[in-house]
């Protein structure tokens, strides 16, 4: 699919599937909602697949890798060679999120959405159109052609995952610099000052995190991007792999594919996605609270509440990854012969 074509492809949430769902969670023989947000999480999965009965079996880990132009403002401690060591991991399969998903159950796939580095190992699809963004706190990340070719990564991999069978997603990422690009990508978008959400990433000093939130204001400065249009916004704020996984977003939603979020990249994302197609954003499952404030702000915008709060700040969709047993579990629950019915028990009802 093409981006143009990918929209047009979204419908709005089947909301007779979702409070389906919800009635048969009444039925299951436990106190009414005592399952919280793992009731609300399968009941959004049973609104996307558009079915009372919500699917988990086959989970798929999409991770897009990209390095980011504004690391020449010295606003992360790494540089673009961890972005390449870390992509060989995990098109290797060795990386953090390979070792969790395997315990979830889930296939990873690599994808190089614009790294500095050409990276020729196995397992590693490329598919970039620049080494890189440009610097942020310059002038604008990428141009208009630059920014849909990396969404179209992003539909790509999710076409590649549906085909294989994908139930659900995590779209997971790995790219020195792009906390900042996260961070000046909500600013813009929610209107926020950059010092009430910028967080350390990798773990900058005080006079780097100052070094960082003046960078971010100086992109805001610079490029004045527009915060209702995604599309602007990316190209002046973000980054190819922030690009990718609001494609995949989009795809999710056009697809019927319910898409896990991670953390403060993922949000960034979710807000871009939001923006361009106001639907794709119920294709979204949150999982954690990550640790960098940006991640809680965009969460509070799309009005969505994380499960899982354990300060995690590591990329690679680890986060997304922690919810799928959690997702696995709760559709035992559902899915289950534990009713009211089977035990001869009048069911609970609201007082």
């Amino acid at each position: 699919m093409t981006f143009t074509e990918c929209l047009s492809r979204i419908p709005a949430p089947d909301e007779g599937a979702r409070l389906a769902c919800l009635r048969r969670w009444d039925a299951v023989a436990k106190p009414l909602h005592s399952l919280g947000l793992l009731e609300t999480l399968t009941a959004r999965m049973a609104a996307v697949q558009r079915t009372d009965h919500p699917r988990a079996s086959c989970k798929h880990v999409v991770v897009f890798c990209a390095d980011n132009g504004v690391v020449a403002e010295g606003v992360s401690q790494s540089d673009s060679s961890v972005t390449a060591a870390v992509a060989g991991a995990l098109a290797g399969g060795s990386s953090n999120v390979n070792i969790m998903a395997r315990c979830a159950g889930a296939t990873v796939t690599a994808w190089d959405a614009g790294m500095a580095a050409d990276l020729a190992v196995p397992g590693l699809r490329v598919r970039k159109c620049a080494h890189g963004t440009a610097n942020i706190a310059q002038g604008p990340a990428m141009t208009r052609a630059q920014a849909v070719f990396a969404l179209e990564t992003g539909i790509a991999a999710v076409e590649e995952a549906a085909a294989a069978g994908c139930d659900i997603l995590v779209a997971g990422e790995m790219g020195i610099g792009n906390t900042t690009s996260s961070t000046a990508v909500l600013c813009a978008t929610l209107g926020l000052d950059p010092a009430d959400v910028t967080g350390r990433g990798s773990g900058l000093s005080d006079a780097g995190l100052d070094r960082k939130i003046a960078v971010i204001r100086r992109c805001l400065e610079v490029n004045r991007p527009d915060g209702t249009d995604g599309l602007d916004v990316l190209c002046k704020c973000g980054g190819f792999d922030i690009a990718a996984i609001c494609g995949a977003y989009l795809a999710g939603a056009a697809l019927g594919i319910p898409c896990v979020m991670d953390g403060l990249i993922s949000g960034a994302a979710a807000m871009l996605a939001q923006r361009i197609c106001p639907d794709a954003a119920a294709a979204l499952l949150p999982s954690h609270m990550s640790h960098e404030p940006g991640g809680h702000a965009a969460l509070d915008a799309l009005g969505l509440r994380a499960p899982i709060v354990a300060e995690m700040a590591l990329g690679e969709g680890t986060g997304g990854v922690a919810l799928l047993p959690l997702l696995d579990m709760a559709l035992a629950v559902l899915n289950g012969e534990h009713s009211f019915a089977s035990i001869g028990m009048d069911a609970y009802t609201e007082q």
